[in-house]
């Protein structure tokens, strides 16, 4: 539902691309273009951070054709631990290589040191 939908404030949505109203617009369709997991090779490392911190960092999926937000999610989740999202690498806090490999393992990514 739109914001103001009803109203007279009421604009119909319009096409990103061609400006016509999205039931008028012929534009094609962008397909989700997610890169299989067994097509990628995950890179894992700990790097030490200030005031002696270790994070376990993921490196080597592109951001194009995954869903990092979610992926970071679920291995927080499995590690019981904070991390972040930096540009094309996950940053989980503390030492997890070996969780963090057997899960990436387990959703079928290929898993380097």
């Amino acid at each position: 539902m739109r914001l103001f939908a009803g109203t007279k404030f009421d604009r119909p949505p319009k096409c990103d691309r061609c400006g016509k109203l999205e039931s008028e617009c012929e534009c094609p369709k962008l397909a989700n273009k997610l890169t299989p997991p067994a097509a990628q090779v995950a890179r894992l490392s700990l790097e030490k951070r200030r005031k002696g911190k270790i994070v376990t960092v993921v490196r080597g999926l592109s951001a194009d054709g995954n869903d990092l937000a979610a992926l970071l999610s679920r291995l927080k989740s499995q590690c019981g631990a904070g991390g972040t999202l930096q540009e094309d690498s996950l940053e989980i806090q503390g030492d997890h290589l070996q969780r963090i490999g057997d899960a990436l393992r387990e959703l079928g990514y290929q898993v380097r040191p």
